[in-house]
C-alpha cells in the first residue's frame, strides 16, 4: 500500500473510530454531528483519499441522512464465549477472517436488535470494534453491500452506538479497496435511516449480499 494512502487510513480511522458521547441537548447533537461530517469531507479531498480526484465532484459532499438523536442509542456489549473465527468474503472476491468478540445488544425505536462486533483475527489489537451491517435502506437509500461503524473498546462494556456516524465501505467509492461485507447475524430487519448514503447519480461497484 502506498504510504500516502496509508497515512490517509490512518487518519479516516482516527476520524471515524470514536464512539460519540451520548448528548441529550439536540441542537447540540445536530451541531456536532454536522461538524464532523464537514471534517470528513475536508479529510476526503486530501492527497490519498479514498474517492478518486476524478470522481470528487460525484461523491463530494457526501451524502447523508439529516441527524437524528433517536438513532444514538446505548448498548452492552455481550461478550462470546469461544470468539470463534468468521470467514467474512469481502468486495474483491477475497475472504478475511474476523474474530467475533460479542453481541451489541440495544434497542432502536422500541425494537430489541443486535450486532456482532468483530476485530481482525491477524491482528493481537481489541481496541477497537468492527460493526459491518446492512438494514432495509441498503440498496435503496444506502451502500447495497451495507455499512461499517467503529467503536472504541470501553472497560464497561458499555457503548453508544451512533448510527449517525456509519459511513459506507471505501470500495463505495473506489473499488480497488477489498471491503468484508457484513454476516448473516448484522443483516437488520429494520430501516436504519441515519448515517451515510448513496448519491443516485454515483454507481456503487459492489452488490448487495443479501
Amino acid at each position: 500500500m502506498p504510504l500516502l494512502r496509508f497515512a490517509f487510513l490512518l487518519l479516516t480511522a482516527a476520524l471515524v473510530a470514536c464512539s460519540s458521547p451520548p448528548v441529550e441537548d439536540e441542537a447540540t447533537f445536530v451541531r456536532e454531528t454536522e461538524a464532523f461530517r464537514a471534517a470528513k469531507d475536508e479529510a476526503f479531498r486530501q492527497p490519498g483519499s479514498p474517492v478518486p480526484p476524478d470522481r470528487q465532484d460525484v461523491f463530494l459532499p457526501l451524502s447523508y441522512y439529516p441527524p437524528s438523536i433517536e438513532y444514538q442509542v446505548p448498548a452492552s456489549l455481550r461478550i462470546a464465549r469461544e470468539q470463534p473465527a468468521t470467514q467474512m468474503p469481502t468486495s474483491t472476491g477475497q475472504v478475511r477472517t474476523m474474530r467475533l468478540v460479542g453481541t451489541l445488544e440495544f434497542m432502536l425505536k422500541g425494537q430489541s436488535l443486535s450486532l456482532g462486533a468483530f476485530v481482525d483475527a491477524n491482528s493481537g489489537s481489541v481496541d477497537r470494534l468492527f460493526v459491518p451491517f446492512t438494514d432495509l435502506t441498503s440498496g435503496r437509500e444506502t451502500y447495497a453491500a451495507g455499512r461499517y461503524l467503529d467503536l472504541d473498546r470501553t472497560a464497561t462494556g458499555i457503548y453508544v452506538i451512533d448510527f449517525n456516524r456509519a459511513y459506507n465501505p471505501y470500495c463505495y467509492y473506489d473499488p480497488s479497496y477489498d471491503c468484508p461485507y457484513p454476516p448473516p447475524g448484522n443483516r437488520l430487519n429494520v430501516a436504519i435511516e441515519a448515517g451515510e448514503r448513496v448519491r443516485p447519480e454515483a454507481v456503487a461497484p459492489a452488490d448487495s449480499t443479501r
